[in-house]
């Protein structure tokens, strides 16, 4: 019965086409684990997975996250996975999604989504729409900076007063890039209204808050896609 109803699950992937590690020569972009995870997981339910990024064609990938001690099962899959890789080089542009036609959003991280995501009029109006229409929202490590600028229907910031997590500042210390990011995101979650925690640096850990679903970091992406799937079977979005 649980895959019967797996099946009807439409899924929208949300990926960053940011490439520029701000002001510097370096590359970013969206980090393979925080995608591959949760997709092989959301496809292994039986789901019908659609991927989009702000310019559409091939996302940046991270490429520290193709260094080899960034490297897990899934990661390994997706390398080798010639159907998902045709489909990561033709991302739907994000102008051109319809709410409408998911039942879920999910956005994996990696420091390009700081730079583009987090003011995309596209991603923002899509999650004020899923959100509107009370349909579930899940972001890991530095995705939860999508949420920086969404407001909810009365037209308060939508993270005001939930409960989220995100990649700490700790953690952005430790991989020396808090002088170059736009923002730290755990300071940024908070001056927008946000009841922020966290776990130590490197733990897997996340926060649901009614239908927003929010991880800390890499290590927290498969817990993330798991209670989104445990949420949308709750909610029964997808019947």
């Amino acid at each position: 019965m649980e895959q019967l109803i797996y099946k009807k699950m439409k899924i929208l992937i949300v990926l960053t086409s940011h490439s520029k590690l701000g002001n510097t020569d370096g590359k970013t972009g969206f980090w393979i684990e925080e995608f591959a995870t949760p997709y092989y997981i959301f496809k292994e339910a039986g789901a019908e997975i659609t991927l989009a990024s702000p310019k559409g064609g091939q996302p940046p990938i991270d490429p520290k996250s193709d260094a080899p001690e960034n490297q897990t099962t899934a990661t390994i899959r997706y390398k080798k996975d010639h159907d998902l890789l045709h489909l990561m080089a033709n991302t739907l542009k994000l102008e051109k999604i319809d709410s409408k036609d998911f039942d879920a959003m999910f956005y994996p991280g990696g420091h390009g989504p700081l730079w583009d995501l987090t003011t995309d009029k596209d991603s923002i109006n899509l999650i004020e729409e899923f959100w509107d229409v009370k349909k579930p929202v899940a972001t890991v490590c530095h995705a939860p900076s999508v949420l920086l600028n969404v407001k909810d229907e009365d037209g308060n910031f939508l993270i005001k007063g939930k409960n989220v997590t995100g990649f700490s500042n700790t953690e952005e210390v430790a991989v020396k890039l808090d002088k170059i990011v736009p923002f730290m995101l755990e300071d940024e979650l908070k001056k927008k209204g946000a009841i922020y925690s966290k776990k130590e640096d490197w733990t897997s850990y996340f926060v649901k808050d009614g239908l927003l679903i929010t991880g800390q970091n890499p290590q927290s992406s498969d817990a993330v896609a798991k209670e989104l799937l445990a949420v949308l079977k709750k909610w029964k979005l997808f019947k």
